[in-house]
């Protein structure tokens, strides 16, 4: 547990890297999910939709860097971008397991060891093991 305590601001660091690349969303939409999901979905309300999805996960990403600066916010910012990646691992499993065979199972597979990265973190403050 105390590895993960030190390393975490490099952990947030890589972590907020790899999510500001769904920034990607945002700027080209269609390609975007059909990177991720292997389909797209046309309209005016699908470019709405999906550009904002793809600007909120880059700012979890932003927050996450943020985070690993200032150690007084990490609860709150892992605590929230951990929350994130659990609703969305979970709206995938649940209701686009035919999209897993595409790059949106390994965005999946990284978000569930982010997940459990941030929840030791946070188990880890909880019991008082923040290296100074």
């Amino acid at each position: 547990m105390y590895w993960l305590m030190n390393k975490m601001k490099w952990i947030m660091l890589v972590s907020g890297a790899l999510t500001c690349t769904m920034v990607y969303a945002a700027v080209v939409p269609q390609a975007s999910l059909r990177s991720t999901f292997g389909e797209s979905l046309e309209g005016p309300l699908a470019e709405i939709v999906v550009r904002n999805w793809g600007a909120l996960i880059a700012l979890v990403g932003g927050m996450l860097i943020y985070g690993a600066f200032h150690s007084p916010v990490r609860p709150l910012v892992l605590t929230v971008a951990g929350l994130s990646k659990v609703i969305f691992i979970g709206l995938v499993l649940t209701h686009g397991s035919q999209y897993l065979g595409q790059q949106v199972g390994l965005a999946i597979a990284i978000d569930s060891v982010m997940v459990l990265l941030f929840a030791g973190y946070l188990i880890g403050m909880r019991r008082g093991q923040v290296a100074a």
